[in-house]
């Protein structure tokens, strides 16, 4: 890996006609084993739910057997989605991963919900708890207690929280707070360098964190050539049209499916939305742009998502990536 920039994974276990959740559950495992020897630094699973394409409905769940398979790599959510949880919960989870594998696991927060909002009405606090009242929470969970009460187990070295949004706004919260952020370009293909700019400037140093540590979370796809990279990354967007469009449960279309597919010109619009801001192509296409990104936003560490359903490609792109990255 390039020095002066890290770069870890983020890992939704997308599920495949064809496939379980179980299978993709697997791999992500897999995947977590081969980039550990890859030197990536980070291995994040992120949280939805009611999305049957998606498995990561439980990071902390997910997140230990990864810990268990791997031996240095960091583990960790990208990300819990505090409003659908008790900070309690999450202190006890995360205490007994960080408990188990120490100075290995982190705990990326998020705002959103992560699924239907009948979802959403099932999790969450009954207290109702703003999102800054359920991170001073959990924050002092880890520190002793919250008014009187301890989360058990009390890890000797607590996981590191993270805040990851989309938007300037939570970058100055998780500036203001002392926290690394993390933006998520992959969701919001644009804005990354104003966000991080605006984190960095709202900043304020805290005992863990005394510099800001900014980092762009972007999907890449990488491939030998630009047409079999395009290919790969084309099946998860065709995935997303479908459960936009009449079929919210379905699994995510083969590539063999996608190539079949004849998309519209509304469709076709939308495939190019997805696609264009992220990287996707040869190495050859996606150093240069890649490079500038990082030139900037200044970018501390990269969050890579790579969803595609031939895994063995999967495997491919990170391995790609490391190329790519140390040439920047």
């Amino acid at each position: 890996m390039a020095e002066g920039i890290a770069v870890s994974v983020h890992d939704t276990a997308p599920v495949w006609r064809g496939d379980t959740a179980g299978d993709a559950l697997r791999r992500s495992i897999e995947l977590a084993k081969a980039v550990e020897a890859f030197g990536y630094r980070r291995y994040w699973v992120a949280e939805h739910h009611d999305t049957p394409a998606l498995a990561t409905s439980a990071p902390a769940v997910l997140a230990g057997p990864i810990l268990e398979a791997t031996s240095s790599i960091r583990v960790g959510s990208g990300a819990v989605l505090l409003p659908n949880h008790s900070p309690y919960v999450i202190a006890e989870q995360f205490g007994v991963l960080a408990g188990l594998y120490p100075d290995r696991v982190d705990l990326g927060l998020g705002r959103a919900a992560g699924g239907s909002g009948e979802a959403a009405a099932r999790l969450g606090d009954p207290r109702g708890l703003d999102f800054g009242a359920a991170l001073k929470e959990l924050q002092e969970y880890f520190s002793g207690g919250s008014q009187g009460v301890r989360a058990i187990p009390e890890p000797t070295t607590p996981p590191d929280i993270w805040m990851v949004g989309s938007s300037t706004g939570s970058a100055a919260y998780a500036g203001r707070m002392g926290l690394p952020y993390v933006y998520a370009h992959a969701i919001v293909g644009a804005g990354a360098p104003e966000a991080l700019e605006a984190y960095r400037r709202s900043f304020q140093p805290s005992p863990r964190w005394p510099r800001p540590w900014a980092c762009v979370g972007l999907t890449v796809v990488a491939a030998e050539d630009d047409e079999r990279a395009h290919r790969l990354a084309e099946s998860f967007v065709y995935g997303q049209i479908l459960m936009r469009t009449g079929h919210p449960a379905t699994l995510l279309p083969t590539e063999e499916e996608t190539a079949a597919h004849t998309f519209s010109p509304a469709e076709h619009r939308f495939l190019r939305e997805k696609i264009d801001p992220q990287f996707v192509g040869s190495p050859e296409r996606i150093t240069p742009r890649l490079g500038a990104l990082v030139r900037q936003t200044g970018a501390d560490e990269l969050f890579v998502l790579t969803q595609v359903p031939d895994h063995q490609a999967r495997i491919r792109s990170y391995e790609l990536l490391t190329k790519i990255v140390s040439s920047l």
